[in-house]
């Protein structure tokens, strides 16, 4: 039987096959060959503008992320833990996550100018509502007996967070994490095309007026792999430690 580690890069390896023979049978410049997009990567690389444009957009992801995050679960927690404030603070959640994020991105613009400031806050408005959201949830499915457990040992304020809430929300925090840098760069190349001068955004824009996929894909597919390598040895392992301490592994 197949280690589970080995399944993943075998599906990998297939898919990379089957866009080979599809490649190679359609013959059309709108599909480059693996071997065309590993030749663009050979030039980008070499050249550095893929380490350039590749560090720009990951400073905008990691800028727009620690914000997201930080407010969407303040948020999240304060509505989980008030009835009251959900009840006040609910419809304006939803009317946030309904709102397009064009249109956020078009404000933060215009109100803010074509600033990396801007840049930045515009995608972490777009990513708080999702963040409070699974925070929110988290927050209700918070044990009552476990603060009685805390108040008996006499654990308060960032003591009592850090041993007894934290390791209740670590599986929301995963899935808020993963899903916000899921979200977050896809929010960024948007910002990056309407409004930066580099970046990955900016590079598949430049490239797409000159038809030039093969370069496309490796900007595409380079960041698609920095972000599966944080989900795999940093997000993963740590929901795994998350819910072997909730007793659901």
């Amino acid at each position: 039987m197949l280690r589970s580690p080995l399944l993943p890069l075998l599906s990998t390896i297939a898919l990379i096959l089957l866009w080979a023979v599809l490649a190679y049978s359609l013959q059309s410049r709108y599909l480059p060959t693996p071997f065309d997009v590993a030749s663009a990567f050979e030039t980008e690389f070499t050249s550095g503008a893929l380490f350039f444009h590749l560090g720009a957009t990951c400073l905008r992801v990691l800028g727009a992320f620690c914000l997201a995050l930080l407010f969407g679960t303040a948020l999240g927690l304060a509505l989980g833990r008030s009835p009251k404030a959900n009840l006040v603070f609910d419809p304006w959640l939803i009317f946030a996550l309904n709102l397009p994020a064009l249109v956020v991105i078009v404000f933060c613009y215009l109100w803010l100018g074509l600033t990396e400031s801007a840049a930045i806050i515009a995608v972490a408005l777009n990513k708080i509502p999702n963040t409070a959201v699974t925070m929110r949830e988290g927050s209700r499915a918070l044990d009552p007996s476990l603060d009685e457990v805390a108040a008996i040992y006499g654990y308060k304020g960032w003591n009592k967070f850090i041993h007894f809430t934290l390791p209740q929300l670590e599986p929301f925090l995963a899935a808020a994490i993963r899903n916000g840098l899921a979200l977050i760069w896809k929010i960024v190349l948007v910002v990056e095309i309407i409004g930066r001068s580099n970046g990955v955004g900016f590079q598949i824009n430049f490239f797409f007026a000159q038809f030039d996929l093969a370069r496309i894909m490796v900007y595409t597919l380079s960041f698609m792999v920095i972000v599966g390598l944080i989900e795999a040895f940093i997000i993963k392992p740590w929901e795994t430690r998350a819910r072997f301490w909730r007793g659901d592994a």
